[in-house]
């Protein structure tokens, strides 16, 4: 099948990945859109592990206030260069991952952060369900494993649905933003505050209203 300049120019506007590699990708899927996409997207995960061993010490240190002041967040989002720091594209991915800790409140950065003891509490409590709702013993343990996956899914950040495209997680929101620029990128740390945390309150702030309203504006 006969790639045309096109079609090239349609798959580097789909993933931001350069021309030859999309014009390969292309040749390599016989023409189909979907498949190369796929295939950019493997690479892209390789070339991602590629970088692990170098060092990402620029970035920027993003805020999200909700509107009223009601929930805060800090994040750390580091790069290899100060020039990919400046780029439009990682300010955005800085702000689009503010947002998710502020919508999901993540506990952690990654399942890699999670403590033992936490996993441990866990599988305890999730084997007491499983029980009382009266599982076969000999699926008891499979049963909980499945759920501890969906545990990390809710509070380990990259980890969660994109709450602007919940077809992709966070850490294919950073990766799709590394393959675009060349470099590492790393969610390093966070912090989220939320006013009147741990007091009971008789309402509160409508953070969904926001988001669709942002999603809709970047539509």
């Amino acid at each position: 099948m006969e790639i045309t300049s096109a079609m090239v120019k349609e798959l580097r506007d789909r993933t931001q990945a350069g021309l030859m590699d999309c014009k390969k990708a292309l040749i390599e899927a016989n023409g189909d859109m979907d498949r190369a996409i796929e295939i950019l997207r493997e690479k892209g995960l390789a070339a991602s592990n590629k970088k692990a061993g170098r060092v990402a010490a620029e970035g920027m240190v993003d805020s999200y206030i909700h509107m009223g002041g009601k929930i805060g967040v800090l994040v750390e989002v580091n790069c290899e260069t100060d020039f990919v720091a400046k780029t439009d594209k990682f300010k955005g991915l800085c702000h689009d991952v503010s947002l998710q800790i502020a919508a999901s409140n993540p506990q952690f950065v990654s399942r890699e952060d999670v403590p033992q003891e936490n996993l441990d509490k866990e599988r305890e409590i999730l084997r007491a369900q499983a029980l009382n709702e009266g599982k076969p013993e000999k699926i008891v343990d499979r049963m909980v494993e499945g759920r501890i996956e969906k545990y990390y899914k809710e509070v380990c950040l990259m980890e969660q649905p994109f709450v602007k495209n919940p077809d992709i997680n966070i850490s294919d929101l950073v990766n799709e933003v590394a393959l675009a620029s060349g470099e590492k990128i790393s969610i390093r740390r966070f912090v989220r505050f939320e006013c009147g945390e741990g007091i009971e309150r008789r309402g509160a702030c409508n953070l969904q209203a926001e988001i669709d309203a942002l999603t809709k504006k970047n539509d």
